[in-house]
């Protein structure tokens, strides 16, 4: 893979896969795009919904480990355990993650060790990175992986899928979705009408949200009981 940093318009790092020309995160902001659709509309969703003290994440497409970052300080500012498992085809290495500027921008003085040890953990065990966060990350393909049915929120990560279709397909999301427990949540950056339409036909109730800054929409769909 041929990488690129780039710096996105609310001053925080992102990274362009030269290839595919195009990059991990919205050019408007790669760090309210995260907050924003991840964890607004995700765990502080769940919590206000349920006042849950436990939650349950599965990502697809850990990335630049940004929404893993920003969970373990959600995590940890909310007193909330959290089990992250994340699935990444191409992980990234610490050298490359580490010129990323992530942790500089948050108000969290523990974000320089998690964010070190959240790309240094081993691949495909499950590892404690702060007191309320663990996390496991596996390496390989969702199309490959049996996703475990206990999940509270899926955070679809995907690139866009003019670029990667081939992760946006009605069974990808059947096997993402399979995996909430009832009243679990999957949001995503991505509005388009097809993935919308998917999502329904899964008997998922499917919200079309205000999208982060530089975005009109994204989505959100639940499973019902």
């Amino acid at each position: 893979m041929s990488l690129q940093i780039i710096q996105t318009k609310d001053g925080s790092s992102s990274i362009l896969n030269i290839g595919l020309n195009e990059t991990y995160h919205s050019v408007h902001g790669a760090l309210q795009e995260s907050r924003h659709v991840f964890i607004e509309q995700g765990l502080h969703y769940l919590q206000n919904k349920f006042g849950r003290k436990a939650l349950s994440v599965f990502e697809v497409g850990f990335g630049t480990g940004l929404n893993a970052l920003l969970a373990a300080e959600f995590a940890e500012k909310h007193h909330i355990a959290i089990h992250f498992c994340a699935i990444e085809t191409f992980p990234l290495s610490w050298e490359v993650a580490a010129q990323l500027n992530y942790v500089r921008l948050l108000e969290w003085g523990d974000a320089t060790e998690a964010f070190k040890k959240i790309h240094l953990s081993d691949w495909d065990t499950e590892d404690h990175i702060t007191k309320f966060f663990s996390l496991q990350k596996i390496k390989g393909s969702i199309h490959d992986y049996v996703i475990p049915p206990k999940y509270n929120c899926i955070f679809f990560d995907a690139f866009a899928p003019e670029k990667q279709p081939e992760m946006w397909t009605r069974d990808v999301l059947a096997k993402a979705t399979d995996a909430l427990n009832d009243g679990g949540v999957l949001v995503t950056y991505c509005a388009k009408g097809q993935l919308r339409r998917d999502l329904a036909s899964l008997n998922l109730k499917v919200e079309k949200l205000p999208g982060p800054p530089g975005k009109r929409e994204m989505t959100r769909a639940t499973k019902m009981n």
